[in-house]
């Protein structure tokens, strides 16, 4: 397959791309979704096989029908319309872009992207995303399966923040916290304090709390160290949507003819 060339016009996609996505995430409180979009097409990356992560694939009817994405046809709409005013950028950089964008309107931090992913029409089997009805082994063997460690299963978790979960896509219902469009640090709060009337607590939660190694992260950016929480959330998600990009992608000098002369 010829390497993908990130050139000075494919970069004027992607900041295109990212103003369009400011515009649409702001104009249709989309972040929550668009972030989810973004973790599942990530979140199928096997470390030892080398395949699945953030390729695009899950544009495909056959992975975004998987019953860990349902509902996600509505995110993967609002980015082709994206898509159709940039279509340089690959399917695989929009939806890592759309989710850095979201966490970015919704008031996280500010994630250095780099583009360059390629997109993949082959779709991994059904079964790699996390089951929310499940627990701690379960959480260790998803995540670990991605080369991620116990740190980053708590930091990233913490995207929870955001949104809420929808019966009719997952069974469970309501928020995880008071404000679903505000990215903070009480996902933890919540978390620490138990049962909240109104609130979501999932078993894959609440497992966070089951063994020390996840409940000390957890204690931690309860707490206020917010700032530790945003510069470990802002690593952790850049290794997230890295699994299995290839940083030896062909990037043009965008300096060519100055160096020339």
């Amino acid at each position: 397959m010829a390497k993908l060339i990130v050139d000075s016009e494919y970069l004027k996609d992607v900041d295109k791309a990212r103003r369009e996505l400011r515009a649409l995430i702001s104009n249709k409180n989309c972040a929550p979704i668009m972030l989810r979009l973004a973790w599942h097409d990530a979140g199928t990356y096997d470390v030892n096989t080398k395949t699945g992560g953030p390729n695009g694939s899950i544009r495909n009817e056959e992975e975004y029908t998987h019953g860990a994405n349902s509902g996600l046809k509505i995110a993967l709409d609002f980015c082709e319309a994206v898509k159709s005013k940039c279509p340089r950028i690959t399917y695989a950089d929009l939806y890592q872009l759309a989710g850095v964008v979201a966490v970015e309107v919704t008031g996280g931090p500010t994630i250095n992207f780099v583009p360059g992913r390629k997109d993949s029409k082959i779709s991994p089997k059904e079964g790699r995303l996390p089951d929310a009805k499940k627990g701690v082994p379960h959480l260790k063997d998803v995540f670990y399966r991605m080369g991620l460690s116990d740190k980053e299963i708590v930091a990233l978790s913490g995207a929870h923040t955001l949104g809420r979960a929808h019966p009719e896509r997952s069974g469970f219902d309501g928020p995880w916290t008071k404000e679903p469009l505000k990215f903070d640090n009480s996902y933890f709060q919540e978390l620490l304090k138990g049962e909240s009337e109104g609130l979501l607590k999932l078993p894959t939660d609440v497992a966070l709390l089951d063994v020390p190694e996840f409940r000390h992260y957890v204690e931690l950016y309860a707490k206020v160290h917010y700032w530790l929480l945003i510069i470990h959330f802002n690593n952790d998600y850049v290794s997230y949507w890295q699994l299995g990009f290839c940083t030896t992608v062909h990037f043009k000098s965008l300096f060519m003819s100055q160096s020339r002369t």
